[in-house]
């Protein structure tokens, strides 16, 4: 009997002392895959028992954030902030140490607290606005996102506020791993006593994220309505955020759980029994759902909050491809002030739901590969209006049509759904219900099949010529993708679509196996014909 859904018992904790010797303690051995660092679309990201997230690992890659920013003339300042991971704190205090060693002007929280990836892409891109080209910030957001306790995370946003690209992660990481191999020779370090130290300098990331909220979210029509609202930070960043946003705008807001604890006992396991941040798993949302009757609206975010959860009385936890797709329809629909031109971004293996609300609209739909940095340029200069992953990460401009974030935003979207519902009278999956009425019900699903890594190697290579079928689930195939339609950046990967579904597959970072994703417009039983064929179709282009 699985326990997914049931409260964390004490044999799913994690001993948060021992997790924090080993951060100190073992030493990464760079010529082993697995201890070497490594930036994924989130950054690095490990166990320090594991050997794969050590204080080694981060006085390394803060030392190269330090030798690549000088390179590119980036000046300063630096803004730093940290989620609520057991492993969060002792690497901020370890970056702060080769921060200010290399003399590098670095902003800290004011209140020696915690800060959501989007209050840290908000203050870079408020600093730059005004800034001269010579004086440019950049920032370091240390958190895991979503992943189990055991975990920290260390990512890096240049200075147009988002996550950086590959150039860069890859330049970082490379001098980081000839920085540990060399024994941390090369490295500056300083004695620093965390934000009291003089040398660092505070910037309240809680006041600056909040007041600006007013441009981006119409808190009138929400305190008119006298919608209930619940919030549920999961133990996360957002935790003192939603009472200050409550407080400043005059909305009934009650956040239905303060609680911060670096072991997450609190939280109901995820699918697989572990205890995972996850807002848009019902198992790890099971303490919120329980609660639906309670608000007209009722929301979860991950640790560092940049993913959001939405959850109805109606409807319960909302599928992330649902609510991005009420989401677009609603914005582009009340912010007049957007550009009229303003596209509609979203990656390939989100929901074609989207396409279809984006021809009605009459906008252009911009489908890009994975990962949110490819949405930056868009929403920087508003030519793309909204950016959202089928993952529950998304972001949108101002309402006079200028950029907000553009790394994700789940506090944004838990407070878009409270508008929808007070602007509209009806929640967000009652206005999916009328979406499925006129463009039809999709269902979609994400599956993994094994691969060894030299087959993943190839499937992040392939091309369209390497898929010699013409049909999929009986329906002609209509495009073989292996760059993305809205900027024809390569996917690492393969989607395959018909006029009644697709399905996308991407190799697996961190196990042997590839990611199928797959959606069909003509039910459960045509999507299980289309995840079959798309093994099938994948295998044969590998030569499995």
């Amino acid at each position: 009997m699985t326990r997914a859904g049931t409260v964390a018992q004490p044999q799913d904790l994690i001993d948060v002392a021992a997790l924090e010797r080993a951060y100190f303690e073992l030493v990464p051995d760079v010529s082993n895959p697995d201890q070497a660092v490594a930036f994924g679309t989130s950054g690095h990201r490990g166990s320090a028992f594991d050997t794969a997230f050590n204080e080694a690992h981060i006085l390394a890659i803060t030392q190269a954030i330090c030798e690549y920013r000088a390179g590119q003339g980036i000046t300063c300042p630096l803004f730093i902030g940290r989620d609520t991971h057991a492993l969060s704190l002792p690497a901020e205090r370890t970056a702060l140490e080769v921060l200010v060693a290399n003399g590098v002007r670095v902003c800290a929280d004011a209140r020696g607290s915690v800060t959501p990836t989007p209050a840290v892409s908000r203050a870079i891109l408020a600093y730059n606005a005004t800034a001269s080209a010579e004086d440019r910030a950049d920032g370091i957001v240390v958190t895991p996102s979503h992943n189990p306790p055991r975990d920290g995370g260390f990512k890096y946003n240049p200075p147009h506020g988002g996550p950086a690209d590959s150039d860069a992660t890859g330049w970082i990481a490379k001098r980081a791993n000839e920085l540990i191999a060399a024994g941390l020779e090369g490295v500056q370090r300083a004695d620093v006593t965390g934000g009291s130290d003089t040398r660092v300098e505070l910037y309240d990331f809680r006041e600056a994220y909040v007041n600006a909220l007013g441009s981006v979210i119409d808190f009138d029509a929400i305190k008119a309505s006298g919608i209930r609202i619940g919030a549920d930070p999961l133990g996360g960043a957002a935790v003192d955020y939603y009472g200050a946003i409550a407080e400043r705008y005059g909305i009934d807001l009650t956040v239905t759980n303060p609680i911060v604890d670096p072991t997450w006992a609190f939280m109901t396991l995820d699918w697989d029994e572990k205890i995972r941040m996850d807002c848009s798993s019902p198992n790890a949302m099971a303490s919120v759902l329980a609660r639906r009757d309670e608000f007209d609206i009722l929301t979860g975010n991950d640790a560092d909050a940049d993913r959001h959860g939405i959850v109805t009385p109606d409807g319960g936890l909302m599928n992330p491809n649902h609510f991005l797709a009420v989401a677009i329809e609603y914005l582009y629909a009340h912010r007049p002030q957007w550009r009229p031109d303003a596209a509609i971004g979203k990656t390939l293996v989100s929901s074609s739901m989207i396409d279809r609300v984006a021809e009605a609209l009459g906008r252009r739909l911009w489908e890009v590969p994975v990962g949110f940095k490819w949405f930056v340029p868009g929403l920087v200069d508003g030519s793309v209006g909204f950016g959202g992953e089928e993952s529950a990460g998304a972001s949108f401009l101002q309402s006079d049509g200028t950029v907000w974030t553009t790394d994700k935003d789940g506090i944004l979207l838990c407070l878009l759904a409270s508008e929808i519902r007070a602007v509209t009278g009806k929640s967000p999956s009652q206005l999916y219900g009328e979406l499925t009425e006129r463009f039809g019900a999709p269902v979609y699903e994400r599956v993994d099949a094994p691969a060894s890594r030299e087959q993943k190697a190839r499937l992040g290579k392939l091309t369209g010529d390497a898929v010699t079928a013409t049909e999929l689930a009986g329906d002609p195939i209509v495009a073989k993708l292996t760059e993305a339609p809205g900027n024809g950046a390569a996917i690492g990967g393969l989607k395959v679509v018909t006029e009644r579904a697709w399905f996308a597959a991407r190799p697996s970072g961190t196990e042997d196996v590839y990611k199928i994703y797959a959606e069909s417009f003509a039910g459960p039983e045509h999507l299980r014909q289309v995840q079959a064929e798309a093994k099938r179709i994948v295998d044969d282009a590998l030569g499995a």
